[in-house]
């Protein structure tokens, strides 16, 4: 069964872009290794301080987690963010253009 997982946070001003070239390593170690059944998409939003992360994946999969760079990203993750990240389950109601989810 699929999990849609949503989770948004604001970082520190001052950590934002270390924050985004995190995130931009994930996927470009993702892109090379192309997990099969992983839905995931990261966006910046308002004043770019704040992160959205949609991940779309079978219950229990670690293909994310389990990546160097994702492991990296949640290393210094707390000290990065102005508050703890907020973690949401959601159910998708529709989707164009999104993956095969």
């Amino acid at each position: 069964m699929r999990q849609t997982t949503v989770i948004r946070y604001t970082t520190r001003p001052e950590v934002t872009d270390e924050n985004a070239k995190l995130v931009e390593d994930v996927f470009a170690e993702l892109a090379q290794a192309r997990p099969a059944g992983l839905h995931y998409a990261t966006f910046r939003l308002g004043d770019g301080t704040e992160f959205m992360h949609v991940l779309v994946a079978e219950e229990g999969s670690t293909a994310l987690t389990d990546t160097a760079a994702f492991q990296r990203f949640q290393e210094g993750i707390r000290s990065r963010c102005a508050a703890p990240p907020q973690f949401e389950q959601a159910t998708v109601v529709g989707s164009y253009g999104f993956g095969d989810i």
